[in-house]
């Protein structure tokens, strides 16, 4: 089958489903963006697999997977979304055995299987079928300004760019501490850009 492949675009708090989100994809070639909704752990877990600087004290579930696969001597190739039914995505996580050259398919939820594919550095893939039956067609731009909690972001950023180099590694380290990695993503951006502006 001709999959089409998949990257991240970001992780917005949906403004249709409280208390979930919106994971992002796009297909490169196309533009086409698949908005997938996802809950607030799994928010968490995938933008702390994007982001490989921010360690939690304690391993989240993902990462404990991650662990075992590894130490099972498997490695996740590649996430396939393959099918929606009444607005519900279906996906496999593929592994291989790195000794037998073995493979395993797991049915997973949409959500788990990214935050797996992240800490993987896997390639996600769909179908042309399911960008057909999911897909939309709009910039980014559009989604920052239907957003509103835009403008209460922007507000976060301008606190943080007052703040200290000091201060703020020492933020991120409470943020991390108290397991509020919403935070701590904010600051670790602030921090880079500020690295950035050095180099």
């Amino acid at each position: 089958m001709d999959y089409k492949q998949l990257i991240i675009r970001g992780i917005s708090y949906s403004q249709t489903q409280s208390g979930a989100y919106a994971l992002l994809l796009e297909h490169e070639e196309t533009h086409i963006k698949l908005p997938v909704v996802i809950g607030n752990f799994e928010a968490q877990s995938i933008s702390l697999g994007l982001e490989k600087d921010i360690h939690p004290p304690r391993p989240l579930t993902h990462d404990l997977f991650t662990k075992f696969i590894v130490s099972a001597n498997y490695e996740l190739v590649s996430v396939i979304i393959y099918q929606i039914v009444d607005g519900v995505f279906f996906s496999n996580i593929n592994f291989k055995n790195k000794v037998n050259d073995e493979e395993l398919i797991l049915d997973a939820r949409t959500s788990d299987a990214v935050a797996m594919a992240v800490r993987f550095d896997a390639p996600i893939y769909t179908t042309q079928q399911v960008l057909n039956e999911a897909g939309i067609l709009l910039e980014l731009e559009d989604v920052a300004k239907e957003d509103q909690s835009f403008s209460e972001t922007v507000e976060a950023e301008d606190n943080l760019r007052s703040v200290s180099m000091e201060e703020l590694q020492k933020l991120l380290e409470e943020a991390v501490k108290e397991e509020d990695y919403d935070t701590a993503l904010e600051i670790q951006e602030e921090i880079k850009r500020r690295k950035k502006k050095i180099d």
